[in-house]
């Protein structure tokens, strides 16, 4: 059976590997860097639309208890109420236009008595880690123009902690904020766009590009093709009329010269196995030289003198 090399050790290792590395190649990378893509793709549309569209009142875009999403992200919403400074905290650790920042959150009750957590905009760092002097939130009632996030997570889960005469966050999560403060905020907070009431200096908007995982996800699926067709063209190799299969090699150099001729016909040899066939013969050759007794040279013969 012609197929019987496929089950060595090593050709079954070998396949083994192919299909493990090819499976994940089609069922996780390949699909985890489209969804990726697919993100990329949903926030630049959501970001871009609302350029266009007009703000609404955040109870038609987020009724009562709905959490933000790829849907709902980047949507802008007006909101009407009140700061609640008592509640402020600080993001830690924080990267805007390259440079380290801090963001100021701010709950903010709304008329109806939910409270929501407002991202007033960044401050950069003096001394390294001390939050500089930043304007106050406004008192009494204001409306300001927010854009809706998701929570980010943290996944340690760490609780806000005091620096500086600050809480600080190292994420901005309305729960997290909620439960250092002792204020119950809804799901998601809100970024203030430029120019609004206690806005310091407005968040930068993401760049609208898809990045690179699109085509990520194709050299996945290309390298998963081309595992396949290597390990083909490997058995196809050792199946080929003429072929000499690598597990053959051991056997047929062990043979080859004590191999007697058959029918009068000389078995082809390859390259190697003449280079060590016309070795083996100088060796012989040498051998018996050395083995031949040296001939002794002629004894002289006195000549007989008759009287």
């Amino acid at each position: 059976m012609r197929l019987k090399f496929l089950l060595r050790p090593g050709w079954l290792g070998l396949i083994a590997l192919v299909v493990v590395f090819a499976s994940l190649c089609f069922t996780l990378l390949a699909p985890w860097q489209f969804s990726r893509n697919d993100e990329a793709q949903a926030r630049n549309n959501a970001i871009s639309e609302s350029f266009h569209a007009p703000p609404k009142p955040l109870a038609q875009v987020l009724p009562a208890g709905q959490v933000p999403d790829q849907r709902t992200e980047w949507s802008q919403v007006l909101l009407r109420g009140r700061y609640l400074p008592t509640g402020e905290a600080l993001a830690w650790q924080r990267t805007v236009l390259g440079e380290p920042a801090f963001e100021v959150l701010t709950p903010f009750r709304l008329d109806d008595g939910t409270t929501v957590l407002v991202d007033r905009g960044y401050v950069r760092p003096v001394n390294g880690t001390q939050a500089p002097n930043y304007a106050p939130a406004p008192p009494g009632d204001v409306t300001l123009t927010a854009r809706v996030r998701a929570d980010e997570q943290d996944s340690k889960h760490r609780p806000l902690f005091d620096h500086d005469g600050h809480r600080w966050a190292y994420a901005v999560n309305a729960e997290t904020i909620g439960n250092g403060t002792g204020v119950a905020l809804r799901p998601g907070y809100f970024a203030l766009d430029e120019g609004q009431p206690g806005a310091l200096d407005a968040l930068p908007l993401p760049r609208l590009e898809s990045g690179p995982y699109f085509s990520y996800a194709l050299q996945w699926i290309a390298f998963g093709i081309m595992a396949i067709i290597a390990i083909g063209y490997l058995i196809y190799s050792e199946l080929r009329p003429g072929a000499r299969p690598a597990w053959q090699e051991e056997a047929a150099a062990n043979s080859t010269a004590d191999a007697p001729s058959t029918g009068g016909r000389r078995k082809k040899m390859s390259v190697a196995e003449a280079i060590a066939e016309d070795e083996r013969r100088e060796r012989e050759a040498e051998a018996a030289a050395n083995a031949e007794p040296a001939e002794e040279p002629p004894h002289k013969t006195e000549p007989t003198h008759h009287t």
